[in-house]
């Protein structure tokens, strides 16, 4: 039988991706960006920057932006050399959707990819000039599009698990044309499981996009039964992971929520984490959703390894919580 063999979670923010001066130029960016507040309403830079303490600028000087890069740069290696050590035979991915294969038009709650395997796309021919487009398209790939092999029986096996259980789940065979991996899981190809021959099964949470998006308790609920199901799969031993890909709290970096999600982490604190506010689960502090699936489906498991880097990137205090876990 298969069994949960390990789980983890890591950050995907387009900051991983970018250089050490990228991460100075967030400052030009920043500012043009939509906030909301700890009651979900809409804020703009300058709200942020008249609400941000006294000592908001010293939190983003460009010393810490660059020991902060290299933090999360050697968490990073640490989080590859992590997944490596588990020799897992399967993947569960669980990420969100940003409008890379998902529209308005139908937008699931919840979503599982059963395709033999997906596609992430080549890189443009030309870099693009502009420096946030360049680190964007590093989560695709240098030398032509890459296939990655999926574990099409395990996500059929947990689809129909899922519909046993009454969650409504969109069952996805293939990419439309011209489609590819979203940046969710072609982050954890591109600097998890380079090199490595590991399937995975994507599995898409609709963590962002109004109005459906799944309650904290849902998503512990989503998490307990993909443990069960992926430990009723099969007659041989399968070593099965689980990755939350996203998070922690961002655009606006809030080190109270983030910690207070880590303790509940460390402590299995569920009625915590079910009792999350969705309104401080806004914009890309949504993907602590993933967080909360993989922290229940990892119940039985210890969480052995936890880093927590907050990165602010303006004086307003814009920026974002990098976390990095593992649980065994």
């Amino acid at each position: 039988m298969a069994r949960l063999a390990a789980a983890f979670g890591s950050s995907h923010s387009v900051m991983l991706a970018a250089t050490a001066e990228d991460w100075t130029r967030f400052r030009e960016s920043d500012p043009r960006m939509p906030y909301y507040d700890r009651d979900g309403s809409p804020l703009g830079y300058a709200d942020l920057l008249a609400r941000a303490p006294r000592d908001a600028a010293s939190r983003a000087t460009p010393k810490l932006l660059r020991e902060r890069f290299d933090a999360v740069q050697q968490a990073m290696a640490r989080m590859k050399e992590e997944i490596a050590s588990a020799k897992l035979d399967a993947l569960v991915v669980v990420g969100d959707d940003q409008h890379e294969l998902f529209q308005d038009q139908h937008m699931p709650a919840l979503a599982v990819y059963y395709g033999e395997s997906i596609r992430n796309a080549a890189q443009p021919k030309e870099p693009p000039a502009d420096w946030y487009q360049r680190a964007q398209a590093r989560r695709r790939e240098e030398s032509g599009d890459v296939h990655y092999p999926c574990d099409a029986k395990l996500a059929r096996h947990l689809i129909e698990g899922l519909i046993e259980r009454e969650f409504d789940v969109s069952a996805v065979a293939a990419l439309g044309e011209g489609q590819f991996e979203g940046h969710a899981y072609s982050f954890v190809h591109r600097w998890y499981l380079k090199g490595a021959v590991v399937p995975i099964v994507p599995v898409f949470l609709n963590t962002y996009n109004a109005p459906n998006t799944p309650l904290p308790r849902r998503c512990l609920s989503l998490g307990r039964a993909l443990k069960a199901l992926v430990e009723s799969y099969g007659e041989t031993e399968t070593r099965v992971g689980i990755i939350a890909s996203g998070g922690l709290s961002h655009f606006v970096c809030d080190e109270e929520l983030d910690r207070g999600v880590i303790d509940a982490l460390e402590r299995k604190d569920f009625a915590r984490l079910a009792a999350l506010d969705p309104r401080r689960l806004m914009a890309g502090s949504s993907e602590i959703r993933n967080w909360i699936v993989v922290a229940a489906a990892a119940a039985d498991l210890k969480l052995s390894w936890m880093s927590y880097t907050p990165v602010y990137r303006t004086p307003a205090l814009t920026g974002i919580g990098m976390g990095f876990a593992r649980w065994s």
